[in-house]
């Protein structure tokens, strides 16, 4: 709903709102890569996967994750400029300065995903080939691997430190750079003051629901941290369910304009179910003339029904809203 209601309202075309739009289908994209396996498992005992299909379940996954902490560096910059340099924002977010900030970070995480997919590609596995969770995450499936996976280690620290855990830092960056812009030099209104601090804090709810739970799992995994498996798979699912089903809430409840715009579909719509109520229940009573289906002819004022242009004075007209 979320997507529909920005595409279709022109008022929503501008970045920060096409952010949340691009944000609500990773938020739809990401499940669909292992929530049918799952089911399947559940409801079939279908539990069963290749080595090159858990790679392929791997890299999805891993890399539409991460260029979700880049939506969130993104709007953060969009937020940065929106506060900061007002009076440059739109130089520095029409579409062509804008590439630059896109083209990269997505470079970065498919050349960080290749790698550690690569890596775990390249292993030789002879311990157990069951996997503690219901998707092919890293970690879990290295592990499983007979050799030293010194270096999977080392990459995979890598890519946790130069994809989350940097945007994390730009993130905080720019947000301090705004705190101070607000608070300290008071560069707007209170209102404006207010509208940013709510902003902020609609970031800040999606930025926890999206890294609370993955903090935990790969902690888990890296401290040696002994967790039943149960927890662990229900972790790991949370960490993939949970931000795509709290997203939308959070902002069709926090945005206004979102808000705004959805109440008032669901109103147009009861509007439109309630006139053809009372459109066919007029046409109803008087039924058909000489065998003849009424017709509903409409000027710009005043609509009646007539029977193959045939006014009949006796048949009921209403006013359009």
């Amino acid at each position: 709903m979320i997507i529909f209601i920005i595409l279709s309202h022109r008022a929503l075309h501008s970045p920060m709102y096409m952010l949340i739009c691009v944000k609500a289908i990773f938020d739809l994209v990401i499940p669909i890569f292992f929530v049918p396996n799952m089911l399947l498992n559940l409801l079939f005992n279908w539990n069963h996967i290749s080595l090159i299909g858990c790679l392929v379940q791997m890299f999805c996954i891993h890399f539409f994750g991460s260029v979700q902490t880049t939506i969130l560096l993104w709007m953060a910059l969009d937020r940065f400029y929106a506060i900061c340099t007002p009076l440059h924002y739109n130089e520095h977010m029409r579409f062509s300065a804008f590439l630059k900030f896109v083209i990269i970070p997505l470079l970065r995480n498919a050349v960080f995903i290749s790698a550690i997919v690569g890596l775990a590609r390249s292993l030789s596995y002879c311990q157990s080939n069951e996997i503690k969770q219901y998707f092919c995450e890293h970690m879990a499936l290295v592990t499983l691997a007979c050799g030293p996976i010194y270096v999977n280690n080392v990459v995979g620290l890598c890519t946790m430190f130069f994809i989350p855990a940097a945007d994390v830092l730009l993130i905080a960056v720019s947000y301090v750079r705004i705190f101070v812009s607000l608070v300290v030099l008071h560069t707007a209104e209170v209102e404006d003051r207010w509208k940013a601090f709510h902003t902020w804090s609609t970031h800040l709810h999606v930025m926890m629901s999206f890294y609370l739970v993955g903090s935990v799992t790969f902690l888990s995994h890296k401290t040696g941290i002994d967790i039943a498996t149960d927890i662990n798979i229900f972790l790991g699912v949370l960490y993939i369910n949970f931000p795509a089903t709290v997203n939308p809430i959070i902002y069709g409840v926090r945005t206004k304009e979102i808000r705004n715009a959805v109440l008032k579909m669901f109103k147009h719509q009861g509007h439109e179910r309630n006139q053809g109520t009372m459109g066919t229940g007029a046409v109803d009573g008087q039924g058909d003339v000489n065998g003849e289906r009424p017709v509903k002819e409409c000027d710009r004022e005043l609509c009646v029904y007539s029977a193959h242009g045939r006014n009949h004075a006796h048949w009921s007209w209403s006013r359009l809203q």
